[in-house]
């Protein structure tokens, strides 16, 4: 089965990686245009196109999938199945049409749940307990078509959304090849979405999400440190001073009003939050400086606790 495909970060490298391991007949990798970046503004590839050139796979990088002639280049490969992973486009009803027998979108959330731009994000700032896969037949409105199939997996209490974001990518690879053997030997399903009210969607995230509100439950704080990882991270003003926190538990019992900092030690830096619980911030970065444990920045950069001189 002739198979081309599109995707961008490193998500969807490992979707293609386990394909080619597969030994699945990718004809061609379509990704996002290199792009200026960092301080040089050298013209830098995308993860796809990056692995796809070791592994000898033609690469396409087209501004638009709208354009009639790479509408017309792609319809030339003649694409039994054309598997979408992070590609970062909408694609138009005319390129959906190409493939013989099914375009299909690596999403990484259990549709119809989360659809949208960042659903490995917002089931950790939600505290869910599983999240997963969904291969999905394309459609021309975002995440709406047809299941095929969906593979979960728990998240653990302490995973942050990066490091679910890799776990949820390996999976993504497994169930895309899976997909392509059910399609290749015609017994894929076509499940329907059935989206209510119940259902969130996953809209981008902002820096306007960083702040610690510490009037909420110390355990909804926990959930916005790890689902903000690796952007645009939580963060907190303390003595003048603004901090990325990228981890933090809940922590004992207080009567203390919220915000107040309890202690500055070892363990952490302990807060007051809205439910009479702790937040122990327990690692951090300063501006300009590193990520570090909390007891590390400590030692050179004390906090002054209120009632102490």
């Amino acid at each position: 089965m002739r198979v081309v495909f599109m995707g961008a970060p490193a998500f969807a490298v490992s979707v293609l990686r386990r394909l080619v391991e597969d030994h699945w007949d990718v004809a061609a990798v379509y990704t996002q245009p290199d792009k200026p970046k960092n301080r040089g503004m050298k013209l830098t590839p995308t993860p796809v196109k990056e692995y796809a050139v070791t592994q000898g796979i033609p690469v396409y990088q087209p501004a638009s999938c709208r354009d009639e002639a790479v509408l017309e280049e792609l319809r030339a490969m003649e694409p039994d199945v054309i598997v979408v992973a992070a590609y970062g486009k909408l694609l138009p009803q005319a390129l959906l049409d190409i493939p013989r027998t099914a375009i299909i979108n690596v999403h990484s959330s259990i549709l119809p749940q989360y659809r949208g731009a960042a659903p490995i994000n917002w089931a950790v700032l939600n505290g869910d307990d599983e999240t997963g896969v969904t291969i999905q037949y394309m459609a021309a409105e975002l995440d709406a078509g047809d299941i095929l199939l969906t593979r979960k997996t728990a998240i653990d209490p302490q995973e942050d959304a990066s490091q679910l974001y890799a776990r949820l990518a390996e999976l993504g690879g497994e169930a895309a090849s899976e997909a392509l053997a059910l399609l290749e030997r015609g017994e894929a399903p076509r499940i329907p979405q059935v989206y209510g009210p119940q259902y969130q969607y996953a809209s981008m995230l902002s820096r306007e999400m960083s702040p610690l509100d510490w009037t909420k439950p110390a355990q909804v704080l926990v959930n916005q440190v790890r689902g903000l990882i690796p952007w645009p991270c939580a963060s907190t003003d303390v003595a003048g001073v603004r901090w990325k926190v990228f981890r933090a538990r809940v922590g004992d019992a207080t009567g203390k009003a919220p915000g107040t900092i309890l202690s500055a030690d070892k363990d952490g830096i302990s807060v007051a939050c809205g439910d009479g619980r702790a937040l122990v911030i327990t690692e951090l970065q300063a501006p300009g400086g590193k990520r570090m444990a909390a007891a590390d920045y400590l030692r050179g950069h004390p906090v002054p606790l209120p009632g102490r001189s």
